[in-house]
């Protein structure tokens, strides 16, 4: 048996330590990246093997929340693809306006950047007041981060030049106040915010969403963890709702694509049919 064989026995071995140990799931996650990360966290840690890197995690908590944050994908922005978001202002919102309550679902939420965009949004399509956002993610320290709404200050010129990209229809200096290098979001995009714990891979539907926002996160899963999660949307949605995915994404070739219909097909934004 060759040393790739060993390693990839060496990866499944800890990927199933990590779920009995703390009940997180990424066996289904695409290997090419977990290796990668994997690799990251033993040259950091400056250990041999992830056999000794499974010994680690099993008795060293905090060892393990280092892991984690490295198996988490955490890469986001503010209006991240503005060309996203402009569509969904002029093609969602409106359809959104005939609505007298919302409820949006935001999985996979990171550190809540595009949580605060979509809370602009929907303060400047004069939503936000009957809207009620759900944003989650299986990372209870990205969550900590995306609840207190503080980002770093140097971020905060293509944040702006993002958010005026998107369509934005006031000054983006209106919803956040600087202090030295990091700004905090207005609380008043975060009252009808509620952040929780959820894992795609494990848990279950949320019901009756609006629109459900999962931009950039199936790209991670393999295909089984990608059809488990689209059927996760499908049923938490109700009819008539939207379903935003990210740009390297799509419901086309899943057991779900006769089920969706496209309503800007670039921007891949989809409905469900029933």
């Amino acid at each position: 048996m060759d040393d790739i064989d060993t390693q990839n026995i060496e990866l499944q071995l800890l990927l199933q330590a990590i779920y009995l140990k703390y009940g997180y799931d990424f066996r289904n996650y695409a290997k090419a990246s977990i290796k990668r990360r994997v690799q990251h966290r033993l040259v950091k840690e400056g250990l041999d093997s992830i056999s000794a890197m499974q010994y680690k995690l099993l008795y060293d908590v905090s060892f393990f929340e280092r892991l984690l944050l490295d198996l988490s994908i955490n890469v986001t922005e503010m209006y991240r693809d503005p060309s996203f978001y402009l569509a969904l202002r002029k093609t969602v919102a409106p359809v959104l306006k005939n609505f007298p309550f919302l409820k949006i679902w935001h999985a996979g939420c990171s550190t809540g950047e595009e949580v605060y965009s979509m809370a602009i949004v929907l303060k400047e399509e004069g939503l936000y007041d009957r809207t009620q956002i759900y944003a989650t993610d299986m990372n209870e320290v990205v969550l900590r981060q995306a609840k207190d709404g503080i980002f770093d200050i140097s971020r905060l010129k293509q944040y702006t030049a993002n958010y005026q990209k998107a369509g934005g229809q006031e000054s983006f200096s209106d919803y956040y106040t600087a202090h030295y290098n990091h700004v905090v979001m207005d609380k008043s995009l975060k009252e009808n915010i509620l952040f929780s714990d959820h894992n795609l891979a494990t848990d279950g539907v949320f019901g009756e969403m609006n629109l459900i926002m999962c931009r950039n996160v199936l790209i991670y899963f393999n295909r089984d963890l990608q059809h488990r999660a689209l059927g996760l949307f499908h049923d938490s949605l109700c009819t008539d709702g939207f379903l935003c995915l990210g740009s390297k994404e799509s419901i086309r070739f899943s057991q779900y694509s006769d089920v969706f219909e496209d309503v800007v097909r670039e921007e891949k934004i989809y409905r469900k049919l029933n």
